[in-house]
C-alpha cells in the first residue's frame, strides 16, 4: 500500500486542487468539471463532492460533507465560506466529543449561484439557480432560484436583478 504522501501526490489535479487520502488510507473521490479555478481549500474526506464546470472556489473554504455536496456550473464561492453538511444529536446521552453519532444531509449549490465571503451553508440546504448569498450570512433554509438572501439567519430579501448598481460602467475604483 502507498504511503499517505504518495497517495496525495498521486491525486494532484493539474496543480489546482489536491484530493487528500482519507484517514483510513482510501483516496477521496471528488468529481470535477472543466475550467475550474481553485485556490487552497479544505474538505473533511472529499467523498461525495461533485463540482461542475467554470466554478470558482476561493481561499480558505471548508467543505464538511455529511451527505453529497453538489456544486453546479458557473458558481462563485467567496473566501472563507463553509459548507457544513454534518451535525450531531442535541441529546447529550447520544452526543459526545469522541465517538458520538454524527448525522448528515446533502448540500446543493445550483448553476450560476454566488456565495459571498464568510457565508456558512448548513446541512440540507439548496442554494437556487442564480441565487446570491450575502457575505457573512448563515443559511439554514433553502434559497429559491434568482433570489438574494442575507443575514443570520439568512432571509430572502429580494429578486436578483441586472440593475442592482454594481456594474463595470459605474464603478468607483478604476480596474487598471
Amino acid at each position: 500500500m502507498n504511503t499517505t504522501a504518495e497517495q496525495e501526490t498521486k491525486y494532484m489535479l493539474e496543480g489546482k486542487i489536491m484530493i487528500p487520502a482519507t484517514p483510513d488510507g482510501v483516496a477521496a473521490s471528488i468529481a470535477l468539471g472543466n475550467n475550474n479555478v481553485f485556490v487552497p481549500f479544505n474538505c473533511t474526506r472529499g467523498n461525495f463532492i461533485d463540482i461542475g464546470d467554470n466554478t470558482v472556489i476561493n481561499i480558505n473554504c471548508y467543505i464538511l460533507e455529511g451527505g453529497p455536496v453538489k456544486i453546479g456550473n458557473n458558481v462563485m464561492i467567496g473566501p472563507n465560506v463553509s459548507l457544513i453538511g454534518g451535525t450531531h444529536s442535541t441529546d447529550p446521552k447520544i452526543r459526545n466529543a469522541c465517538g458520538g453519532t454524527a448525522y448528515g444531509k446533502p448540500i446543493t449549490i445550483k448553476d450560476g449561484a454566488w456565495i459571498g465571503c464568510g457565508a456558512i451553508i448548513l446541512p440540507g440546504v439548496t442554494i437556487g439557480e442564480n441565487a446570491i448569498v450575502g457575505s457573512g450570512s448563515v443559511v439554514t433554509h433553502d434559497v429559491p432560484d434568482n433570489m438574494i438572501a442575507v443575514g443570520n439567519p439568512a432571509k430572502v430579501r429580494r429578486r436578483v436583478s441586472e440593475h442592482l448598481g454594481w456594474t463595470i460602467e459605474n464603478r468607483d475604483v478604476p480596474l487598471d
